[in-house]
């Protein structure tokens, strides 16, 4: 079992910065594969971004490429989230969530073994 808790949501203006942290426990990190979704009120749970184990790979759903940055640090069994620049539309509940594999990390929820509660990002106008 991996737990993963998610923190730094908040309240934001547009065009504000916040960086999530999700910190992992129970497994051995470095053999997980992590990722980033959120929720918006009403709507599917959507990838935002992931990276690879060891963190030389990342990938990013088009709308976030060049003000999101997915990032890990091994030895403290933490991912993060920056995210610059925000738009009302990235209010939502951001997930994480981690993929055993030493491969592709995947964009699907149902590629990830193992979830976060979530934590609430809203961006005001």
């Amino acid at each position: 079992q991996v737990q993963l808790v998610e923190s730094g949501g908040g309240l934001v203006q547009a065009g504000g910065s916040l960086r999530l942290s999700c910190a992992a426990s129970g497994r051995t990190f470095s053999d997980y594969g992590m990722g980033w979704f959120r929720q918006a009120p009403g709507k599917e749970q959507k990838f935002v971004a992931a990276i690879n184990w060891s963190g030389s790979n990342t990938y990013y759903t088009d709308s976030v490429k060049g003000r999101f940055t997915i990032s890990r640090d091994n030895a403290k069994s933490t991912v993060y989230l920056q995210m610059n620049r925000l738009k009302p539309e990235a209010t939502a509940v951001y997930y994480c969530a981690a993929h055993y594999s030493f491969g592709d990390p995947g964009t699907e929820p149902g590629d990830y073994n193992y979830w976060g509660q979530g934590t609430q990002v809203t961006v005001s106008s």
